[in-house]
């Protein structure tokens, strides 16, 4: 099992705490935070720890987890229930997940329910939802790493903070495109009003007091770390310099609001960095960034193409070694030869399409198995990688259109995409096989 100890520790402690807050009201103490501490995860000479004990993952991404678990629209806690516990059934016990929404609603390819309806103006079904999730996640002793803002259109983010700091209104790639969106979000870093919403956000999250446990979101043994965003990008040249001073900034927040939690970026790597891996080193040196991040896609980088998606696999594992060498290399220059100052990389984010571009549960995923089981290997062979989480958890959802509508089940595709196309159902038994196995060797 994975990391046994470790996880019967955590539960063990959130079964205490919870039994602290019921007889308590809810009232915290420094017994309750002595308690939460040891759950907390850690960094040391490059590798996670849960205490004592090594903690080396094979989660998965699950960013619709807090629509799920609010009692409002979108929100379906048996549903919940059922996945948190196939799961935990296959040893996946770290999810990714968002905090965030933001902006109207009814706009092709971005979810709904939203969260922040307006600036500082919240959903509070969607926030008691997160509570909700985050104190099931501590009675199930399972972690989260929950990212605060999005760097693309699907959840808001950045095109709708620059749209309430009245930069004119947003730029929704359904529309116009992709090449128009990115020169529209590029401005995100260098408009202060639009930087000053976001923060606001992270300080109402970040400092938020759940109103299930009772206790500061700071103090939950749930949280593995907070996330800056949702592959933030430049998305310009002439954006380099302030995004670096951004995600300094950023961090700092975070770390002054919360210094029990690990922070991390969300970075995709260079392709999120201008195609350059020195702008990726210089954000992910900063003392109050914890860990590093990379995403890969090999079908949206033209690595394979539709037609040879179970033909190329080589092709994506060689390309997929090499962007994983170039980072990890990049991350023991920072170190200097010095251990303790390694940062743990974590690939956060990877797809494969199923076989043919289908979307239908069950459907063959031949080359998306012999892709998972080569990455899966990165982090069970303990070498480059800390961890990883897979994108995107589907389970028990039954997409009934290609293209989200409301009132559809969550996939693990968010809108803008073909749901099905990259998500992983409980029907889907040779990945979900592939997913059990590598987690008991863990």
């Amino acid at each position: 099992m994975k990391h046994y100890r470790s996880l019967m520790i955590s539960a063990l402690l959130s079964l205490l705490g919870s039994a602290f807050f019921s007889c308590s009201g809810g009232t915290g103490n420094s017994s309750a935070s002595a308690e939460a501490d040891t759950a907390f995860v850690t960094v040391r000479d490059g590798q996670f720890y849960i205490g004592d004990s090594a903690y080396r993952y094979v989660g998965t991404n699950f960013w619709y987890g807090a629509i799920l678990a609010s009692e409002g629209r979108g929100g379906n806690r048996e549903r919940l229930a059922r996945e948190l516990d196939s799961l935990q059934q296959l040893g996946v016990s770290n999810l990714r997940i968002l905090a965030g929404g933001d902006g109207r609603e009814g706009l092709a390819s971005h979810i709904e329910p939203v969260m922040q309806t307006a600036p500082g103006v919240y959903n509070d079904t969607l926030l008691r939802g997160l509570d909700y999730l985050i104190a099931d996640l501590e009675k199930r002793g399972m972690k989260a790493v929950i990212y605060l803002n999005n760097a693309w259109e699907w959840s808001g983010g950045f095109s709708t903070y620059l749209e309430w700091s009245g930069a004119g209104e947003a730029v929704n790639p359904a529309d116009a495109g992709y090449p128009a969106y990115m020169a529209y979000a590029a401005n995100f870093v260098r408009n202060d009003s639009a930087k000053a919403l976001a923060a606001a956000h992270v300080r109402n999250i970040v400092g938020r007091q759940n109103t299930v446990t009772g206790r500061p979101y700071s103090q939950s043994p749930a949280i593995m770390a907070w996330q800056i965003a949702n592959e933030p990008r430049p998305f310009a040249q002439e954006s380099m310099r302030p995004f670096a001073e951004w995600i300094a900034e950023t961090a700092g927040l975070i770390k002054s609001i919360d210094p029990n939690h690990l922070v991390s970026i969300g970075s995709e790597g260079s392709w999120g960095c201008e195609n350059s891996i020195d702008l990726w080193s210089e954000i992910h040196s900063d003392p109050n960034v914890d860990y590093a991040t990379i995403h890969i896609w090999p079908y949206n980088w033209s690595w394979v193409r539709p037609e040879t998606l179970t033909d190329s696999v080589d092709t994506a594992i060689a390309n997929t070694d090499a962007y994983i060498a170039a980072h990890h290399h990049a991350l023991a220059a920072l170190a200097g030869g010095d251990r303790s100052k390694l940062k743990p990389l974590v690939l956060e984010e990877f797809g494969y399409p199923r076989d043919g571009m289908a979307i239908t549960p069950g459907s063959p995923v031949t080359g998306r198995d012999r892709y998972y089981k080569y990455v899966f290997n990165e982090v069970a062979d303990g070498g480059r990688l800390a961890g990883l989480n897979f994108w995107g958890w589907g389970g028990t959802a039954r997409p009934a259109h290609e293209t989200w509508q409301p009132g559809d089940d969550y996939t693990g595709d968010p809108a803008q995409e073909a749901q099905g196309l990259n998500s992983v159902f409980d029907t889907d038994s040779t990945t979900v096989a592939i997913i059990r196995s590598i987690n008991e060797r863990l």
